[in-house]
């Protein structure tokens, strides 16, 4: 029997979507059930890597950790990662699919479809209950037309839709009204229930706002779910994560200042260390000083290298002169590159055991990713005919 689907979808971004998803991904995978998550398209340069070496949403890695399922390309089939204002790069279904400005983005949706409801297919065929999540705003009607995010894809597969307002921003009952105000009628059709999220205080003070809610859209009012502060614990992926107001550390010992860049790249990397009790990570906004009393300066990832360089000298109101700052970035990376090499060692020490290859040589295979040169996609020519090379190395032990 195909599984059971439910999507949930927002008002508007970081509304608390995939952390809802990824509770009930855990509270139904606890009472027996086998849940996948799924989410069609999802913007972010915070990616995850999958056990076949494709690449997903780190929210969606998050969910499948919750479901107790090994992380799938098919529970993010597109993935756009930002490299400009205007520009990201495609991938689908894991792999590398090309580069497109947001105009040709648009365009070129209704071909990205077919993959979205054959990876959605396939989870269903495999699982009791499918929890789907949309991305971004469900009222974005300028680009309903080609949506592949929300409504598009509900309406495709012809699911059930539970809506979410983010109360801890103001505004939620006009933004939940709004929506059912704006959205083709066939649209809220789908739309079964609404909730909202991020609540503080007494819930009996917003019960009246639940029930205007109800009667002004005719949805029901599902629930009313408290603020969870911990959720700054787990990996996020939505830049919007980053403005989030953090606990104080009176008792830090170590002031680590972080730019955040343009297009920063999987921030959440530097969670283990704003999780240190000892360890002050200060997140620098863009034209922002850099602290000078700051112990370590670590430069985060970029998607954009060249641009977001270009944009901290321009707007160099460091408190750090220029030689400094890029004596510090000299030290992070040269800092990396030592624990890079200790963990690639410790790698390889582990797999030869595994796998009785005596000491002294080590083999590896990788396979690189093939590159659009002729657009923002491969032509179809090339999808069906280009071999993947591969190439095998040896690692001196």
């Amino acid at each position: 029997m195909a599984a059971r689907v439910l999507m949930f979808q927002g008002t508007g971004s970081d509304v608390g979507k995939s952390l809802i998803v990824a509770g009930l991904c855990r509270l139904l995978y606890k009472r027996g059930l086998k849940v996948a998550p799924f989410k069609p398209q999802n913007m972010s340069n915070n990616a995850a890597v999958t056990e076949d070496g494709g690449e997903i949403g780190r929210a969606q890695a998050l969910q499948a950790r919750a479901a107790g399922m090994p992380p799938s390309v098919h529970m993010n089939p597109v993935l756009l990662k930002p490299q400009s204002e205007v520009g990201a790069q495609v991938v689908v279904q894991g792999k590398v699919y090309g580069r497109a400005i947001a105009a040709e983005f648009q365009k070129a949706k209704p071909e990205l479809m077919p993959f979205v409801l054959d990876s959605f297919a396939k989870l269903k065929a495999e699982a009791d209950i499918v929890f789907a999540e949309g991305a971004g705003s469900a009222s974005e009607i300028n680009l309903r037309a080609n949506d592949i995010a929300n409504m598009g894809f509900a309406r495709a597969a012809d699911v059930p839709v539970v809506l979410i307002g983010d109360i801890d921003r103001g505004g939620v009952i006009a933004s939940l009204a709004g929506t059912k105000a704006v959205i083709d009628a066939g649209d809220a059709a789908l739309i079964k229930g609404f909730l909202v999220n991020k609540f503080r205080g007494d819930p009996e003070l917003f019960a009246s706002g639940m029930a205007l809610i109800a009667e002004a859209t005719g949805w029901e009012a599902l629930g009313l779910i408290p603020f969870f502060p911990d959720a700054r614990l787990l990996p996020a992926e939505d830049a919007l994560a980053l403005s989030a107001e953090r606990p104080a550390k009176p008792d830090a010992r170590i002031k680590i200042a972080v730019p955040l860049l343009p297009h920063i790249a999987n921030f959440d990397d530097l969670d283990p260390l704003d999780a240190e009790p000892a360890v002050d990570l200060v997140k620098v906004k863009p034209g922002a000083a850099l602290p000078g009393n700051a112990n370590l300066i670590i430069l985060p990832g970029s998607k954009a290298t060249i641009a977001d360089l270009a944009r901290c000298v321009t707007r160099a109101s460091t408190s750090i002169s220029l030689p400094i700052f890029a004596a510090a970035a000299a030290c992070s990376v040269c800092a990396a590159a030592i624990r890079c090499s200790a963990a690639l060692s410790t790698i390889q020490r582990e797999s030869r055991v595994r796998r009785g290859v005596p000491a002294g040589s080590a083999c590896s295979t990788w396979r690189p990713r093939s590159r659009s040169r002729s657009g923002w996609r491969r032509s179809k020519a090339q999808a069906s005919t280009a071999p993947h090379s591969q190439a095998t190395r040896c690692i001196s032990a």
